[in-house]
């Protein structure tokens, strides 16, 4: 297995997730029960979601559409946010 995409959320992870299922990709979400021992703060890297490595390019195709959704929609919440255009999160 490869890490596909390090989630910012467990959320976010389980749409990356969700959408890769959706796409044929069998996908796993590592450290999902970790989330708890850090409560409110962010995932900081501890939350990805893995494929198997022939499925990798694939995969990099359903996250970006995934990234560019979740820019698209937090901007319609919050117009002023900085997103400031940095790569997507796909590894």
């Amino acid at each position: 297995m490869r890490i596909a995409y390090r989630a910012e959320s467990l959320i976010d992870a389980h749409l990356v997730k969700d959408a890769l299922e959706r796409a044929e990709i069998p996908a796993f979400i590592s450290g999902e029960y970790l989330t708890g021992a850090v409560g409110q703060l962010p995932a900081l890297d501890y939350v990805a979601v893995l494929v198997p490595e022939a499925s990798l390019a694939a995969a990099e195709q359903v996250v970006r559409e995934v990234e560019r959704v979740l820019v698209e929609a937090r901007l319609a919440i919050d117009p002023d946010e900085d997103l400031d255009g940095s790569q997507p999160q796909f590894c």
